[in-house]
């Protein structure tokens, strides 16, 4: 008897934390969304742009490049086209649809590239310091003194088009700022006990990089990847619109903009108003959900001392 009481019990404990940790995200998913509800909201809006740009050939009704019906350029929405056409008679719902993968893919890796290798950079610079901080610093003061678009311009004009250079382009002009507010985060952590602790029991500086300050930097990291991905995503259709981004056909949310303006001076509304639309959704979305995050993680934010 005493035998099966301490079985039920041992299978309990194991089972416990599995149980526990879902209900624990399951509620602080709920407190999220009850203390923010406009950013529990566009979190879920970010989410089902994610699941039709990933299920898209399921989703869109025709191909975006290959389907041209030449009977129907530059038709306005109707039955069979609900956003209407374009200059050469592709859909434009289909291409919206499938450039919100492409644009999406980009602003996803690129951010990942950049924040990530920005943020190994700003804690090396800040806790090591003497001259490769100031080295760092000074060539960082270089890139910033570019802006972000002529700097991403000048870098594809070098590396050429296609999809692997924007998204090395794009990932470049993110790291100067995740640098700068790493290092300072760094600066303020590496003077706290348990740091100088670690040095005094002999741990590397490698050691004390990955385990005792990174950690402390992910909550300002991920602000910043948050804030980066909306500003990424009007970065790359700003470079589309201007023809030196991911180059056509391929559907993207800049080249849908772009190619209409392209063709013609005065393009039909459609073609400018929705692919707009959707920029303007997924990027206020993007910065509403990160405006939500930025609250919940800082403690003077959610009226804690």
């Amino acid at each position: 008897m005493a035998e099966n009481t301490s079985a039920e019990l041992t299978i309990r404990e194991v089972a416990a934390p599995k149980a526990s940790g879902v209900r624990g995200i399951l509620r602080t998913l709920g407190i999220f969304g009850r203390q923010n509800p406009l950013a529990a909201i566009s979190g879920l809006v970010l989410l089902a742009i994610v699941i039709v740009a990933i299920a898209s050939p399921l989703v869109a009704p025709y191909h975006p490049i290959d389907d041209t019906d030449y009977s129907q350029i530059r038709k306005g929405p109707a039955a069979s086209h609900l956003l209407g056409t374009d200059d050469i008679g592709r859909d434009v719902l289909s291409r919206i649809i499938y450039g919100a993968r492409v644009s999406l893919f980009v602003a996803f890796v690129a951010v990942a590239i950049g924040d990530i290798f920005g943020a190994m950079w700003g804690v090396a610079s800040g806790y090591l310091g003497g001259k490769f901080d100031i080295y760092s610093q000074r060539f960082l003061e270089l890139l910033l003194s570019f802006p972000t678009l002529i700097l991403a311009m000048v870098l594809l004009l070098g590396l050429g088009a296609g999809i692997t250079t924007v998204i090395i382009a794009i990932a470049i002009t993110r790291i100067p700022l995740t640098v700068r507010v790493i290092r300072s985060v760094v600066l303020g952590v590496k003077e706290n006990t348990y740091v100088e602790a670690a040095r005094a029991v002999g741990c590397s500086n490698l050691r004390i990089m990955a385990v005792h300050i990174a950690p402390q930097c992910f909550a300002p990291w991920l602000i910043l990847v948050t804030a980066h991905l909306g500003s990424v995503i009007i970065l790359e259709a700003t470079l589309g619109f201007l023809g030196v981004g991911i180059p056509l056909p391929t559907a993207t949310w800049g080249n849908a903009l772009g190619g209409s303006v392209a063709a013609v001076m005065i393009p039909k509304w459609w073609l400018v108003v929705f692919p707009g639309i959707a920029i303007t959704i997924t990027v206020l979305s993007f910065n509403l959900f990160g405006d939500g995050v930025r609250d919940a993680l800082d403690p003077k934010l959610r009226g804690r001392v």
